[in-house]
């Protein structure tokens, strides 16, 4: 005992952890306050002329730290001018943790939303741009709709970013002053953006300051999923549906299913009655472990896993025709979000709907490598704390735990835990019942569709009314939960984790004023009169006021949770939803020893102990120990959770310092005025690594192969040496034969370029290497992939799969590297022109693909052969609708200097055919 008493001595003395980070902000507060009088002196201009003053100070020198108490007293005063809202002192110590780069952990209700005003205004005061990022596109529009009358009236520009607009609304978007998006598209538009093909083209102007709400949402319960731009492969459906269709066959003997660890593969008897089955339908030829048949082994993998782990109305919904994905944290739809390697088409399959081919990566980051792209980043949470470490570790951001604005009055009572689902539903539908009676508001949690369904067939035959909100209601989930602090009103909502809506006791005045004004202009036929909007507004605070005193009455909000979460930031955040601003509040959670998180972690023992006590099935136990079981559980899951994403971070990490390096080389490209120099360097090491392929140093002259470099010579650079005769004189050397082959390869693109023309030239080599880039990036992502899916067979060798990842990955990078140079100068090196039979008006160089398919222009010339590279590249997220090309100068070959070409050498024009075949059978066919 004598350890604790000194550690709550010290507490007092010193302090906790958290009380030492806020002490400094309070007294910062005490002079934001003591400038309170000042502000509210001044005009509106001259309050407005405070950001002109404050950017011309950052000019002379000044520091935005040195700026912070006189800037948060300016959007105080500007919040009370332009919303009637006035920042409380706990929201200016917010504002301060946001500022410093760190996490604020704000209660729900306690106004996140204008917390960020103050440092978002501050920083957005250098002018590089501060991007504030949200869970779903509502919450973006509403906050940018609601903040942007404080930075409107302070003289800042406000853009959205949502799912949908256009190129040219991005880039105007992300050209404010601040900028208000969801995380999907700010990642989604820095990987667009590496894929554009001029400076112009990009929305994206950096990664100076971010504020990311929901801040545990974003960057912990999303960061095991990659954002994906995706192209399309071949269609398989008829191997889904072949694989599908054996599923049902499969007996408990044939697979072994870790629910702890969401696995499940083939027992060796599966294995067997599967390459039976296949075998017999003939789509199997040979054994199944054969290389030509691996990918049947693959996807008879996804199947099983699409039937054994992932549940309808659970991990899915099928709507419209379509698999929706369901984000397992917030209950929501993920829209245009599918998973990958085959595995949501074995679910298409399963469900019988359309079959959508599988993508292949054209680009993909994670969420972790994109947020730690900004020079400072700060989140805002009602939960963080026990995920203090996380942040820490991977984001390097502290997490402050601040005060609320009133005390907290919530009640939040001890877990009860039944022996039976079917007995824990009886008694919460009894406890509901009840509560419903007195006029007090409820508020159920579940964990999925399923059970939220569940609860309400029940509360639809004990004929108690009620709303649910689950990914089936989506759209009214705004209206659904502005109304469920209405006295007696029950709500069954799915996760209720980043809702962004506040439950107000009595009612959402907004939402009831929206409403209620849109009936009456509907009723009447015209817009209501100032006077006639005026009386609504009375009637409708009178009414609030009058349902706020009997829903406190009545207790205040019950959450009744029905099962425990994975999380305990997901419990925290339902419990957070009553009890705001010093406002009465219950919480309870109902659990039964057959939900899930208790049946896969502890069912045997909690059954046994509850039988030894002589507990009844429908009777509840309730102990500060069990409480204290399903933390440890919810502990348990999370750390293997955190260690997965830290596995994904690990690995992502290999590719994100390959990633980074292709980018910048790609914005160095596109920044330069012309890349020769850097096309002559390519063109050099092609040569050289050419030169000691086929004539090695420490080799004999008749060891060397002079064939095969003379071959090369006409395929690679469409050029005929002497090379035999070279190699064939006395004395010479393999370093001597390289230079010459420079000098002549260089002579003949000189001859090229001059042809051309110089300023045409330039345009086609900056096309053709960022073409080329892109080309091959997408190919070694494709490899990446590849080996990420199997590196982990060789830990059975005794080796570090990581270890063993990052060697093989810097490997695929030196041969992009090698294979970019190489592409590149052979395509260059092909390029000759014709002129046209008449005068024709001379094409613009086209810009790059755009995210929707444009109607083709009438080509004025007829093309033989186009510098673009890849015809199949489609650059879009996801579920790809554009397969439009990238564009290159398209450039008549010349035909004048082929007629000695060899009959069975390759063609000059770079198809790839032997010029027997291809302009030497006709010299006018399109290659």
């Amino acid at each position: 005992m004598v350890l604790p008493d000194m550690l709550s001595v010290a507490r007092k003395i010193f302090g906790t952890v958290n009380d030492r980070k806020l002490k400094p902000l309070r007294a910062r507060v005490n002079r934001i306050n003591a400038l309170e009088p000042m502000m509210e002196a001044l005009s509106d201009e001259a309050l407005q002329g405070k950001t002109a003053e404050f950017r011309k100070r950052l000019a002379d020198g000044a520091s935005l730290d040195s700026l912070l108490e006189e800037a948060f007293a300016v959007v105080r005063e500007g919040a009370k001018r332009s919303l009637g809202m006035r920042h409380f002192d706990v929201q200016l110590m917010g504002g301060m943790v946001l500022h410093s780069g760190n996490i604020a952990e704000m209660r729900t209700g306690e106004g996140k939303t204008l917390v960020a005003t103050l440092p978002v205004y501050l920083n957005a005061l250098e002018g590089k741009g501060v991007h504030v990022i949200t869970v779903n596109d509502y919450l973006a529009k509403r906050d940018a709709e609601w903040m942007a009358q404080v930075y409107g009236f302070l003289g800042m520009s406000t853009g959205i970013i949502v799912h949908g607009i256009t190129d040219e609304e991005r880039k105007h978007a992300y050209a404010c002053d601040i900028t208000y998006g969801t995380n999907n598209e700010f990642g989604f538009d820095y990987l667009r953006d590496n894929m554009k093909y001029s400076l112009e083209q990009m929305a994206q102007r950096g990664h100076h300051y971010a504020i990311v709400d929901e801040v545990d949402s974003i960057l912990i319960d999303e960061a095991r999923t990659p954002l994906i731009i995706s192209g399309p492969t071949d269609d398989r459906s008829d191997l889904y549906i072949a694989l599908d269709a054996l599923m049902p066959r499969l007996t408990d003997e044939d697979y072994e299913l870790d629910e702890k660890q969401r696995s499940v593969t083939y027992t060796e008897i599966g294995t067997e009655k599967l390459e039976n089955w296949l075998t017999e339908s003939g789509t199997l030829e040979g054994s199944m472990w054969e290389p030509a048949n691996i990918s049947i082994v693959h996807h008879a993998n996804q199947a099983l896993r699409a039937h054994k782990l992932y549940a309808r109305d659970k991990d899915y919904i099928v709507k419209d025709g379509q698999v929706m994905l369901i984000d397992e944290f917030t209950g929501r739809m993920m829209e245009g979000r599918r998973l990958s390697e085959g595995l949501h088409q074995a679910i298409e399959a399963k469900e019988k709907v359309d079959i959508k081919p599988e993508n292949q990566t054209l680009a993909s980051i994670t969420f972790q490598n994109y947020f730690r792209l900004y020079k400072k980043l700060a989140g805002m949470t009602g939960t963080a704390l026990t995920e203090a470490d996380e942040f820490a570790d991977i984001y390097k951001l502290g997490v402050a735990d601040l005060p609320t604005n009133k005390p907290i009055q919530r009640i939040d009572e001890d877990d009860i835990v039944y022996r039976t689902a079917k007995a824990k539903y009886a008694e919460i539908v009894k406890d509901v019942r009840e509560c419903h009676a007195k006029g007090q508001p409820i508020l159920l949690g579940t964990a999925s569709i399923e059970k939220s369904e569940i609860l309400s067939n029940l509360l639809t035959t004990a004929k108690i009314p009620h709303k649910v909100l689950n990914a089936r209601h989506h759209e009214q989930e705004a209206h659904i939960v502005a109304n469920a602090g209405v006295p007696g009103a029950v709500t069954v909502a799915t996760n209720m984790a980043g809702r962004g809506t506040d439950i107000q006791l009595g009612g959402n005045f907004d939402m009831r004023l929206e409403q209620e004004k849109a009936e009456q202009e509907e009723k009447l036929g015209r817009e209501l009169t100032e006077g006639e909007l005026s009386v609504l507004i009375s009637q409708i605070k009178a009414d609030i006021e009058v349902k706020k005193k009997q829903a406190l009455d009545a207790g205040g909000l019950y959450v009744l949770g029905t099962e425990r979460h994975e999380s305990r930031r997901i419990d925290n955040q339902l419990r957070g939803r009553t009890g705001r601003q010093g406002d009465p509040g219950k919480s309870k959670f109902y659990i039964s020893i057959e939900d899930d998180l208790m049946r896969i972690f502890a069912a045997e023992r909690m059954d046994a102990v509850m039988r030894r006590l002589g507990i009844k099935e429908d009777e509840g136990i309730t102990h500060p120990w069990m409480n204290k079981a399903m933390e440890t559980s919810q502990k348990k899951i999370e750390q293997r959770n955190f260690d997965i994403r830290k596995n994904v971070l690990k690995y992502d990490d290999v590719i994100n310092d390959q990633r980074k390096a292709m980018f910048e080389q790609r914005m160095e490209f596109m920044r330069a005025e012309n890349v020769t120099d850097t096309i002559r360097d390519m063109r050099e090491d092609v040569i050289d690594a050419l030169v000691a392929r086929t004539m090695p140093e420490k080799a004999y002259a008749e060891q060397w192969d002079m064939d095969g470099l003379s071959e090369a010579l006409r395929n690679d650079f469409a050029i005929d040496m002497p090379v035999k005769e070279w190699a064939a004189e006395e004395g010479v050397a393999n370093n001597e034969v390289a230079q010459r082959i420079r000098d002549g390869v260089e002579k003949v693109y000189e001859a090229i370029s001059q042809q051309v023309g110089q300023e045409q030239m330039q345009r086609i080599e900056k096309q053709v290497l960022l073409q080329v880039l892109d080309m091959r990036w997408r190919e070694h992502l494709q490899m990446i992939d590849q080996l990420r899916s199997v590196i982990h067979l060789r830990s059975y060798g005794q080796r570090d799969p990581l270890n063993e990842f990052k060697e093989e990955a810097f490997n695929l990078f030196y041969n992009l590297l090698n294979e970019l140079r190489a592409t590149v100068t052979r395509s260059l090196m092909h390029i000759r022109v014709q002129p046209p039979a008449q005068e024709q008006p001379r094409r613009p160089v086209p810009q790059a693909p755009q995210p929707k398919p444009q109607q083709a222009q009438p080509k004025q010339t007829p093309p033989i052969h186009e510098t673009h590279l890849d015809p199949d590249t489609g650059m879009n997220e996801m579920d790809p609708e554009d397969d439009t090309p990238p564009p290159g100068p398209e450039l008549h070959q010349a035909e004048e200097s082929w007629a000695n070409t060899p009959r069975n050498a390759a063609c000059p024009c770079g198809s790839g055919k032997k010029f027997k075949h291809c302009h030497g059978a006709l010299t006018t066919q399109k290659v």
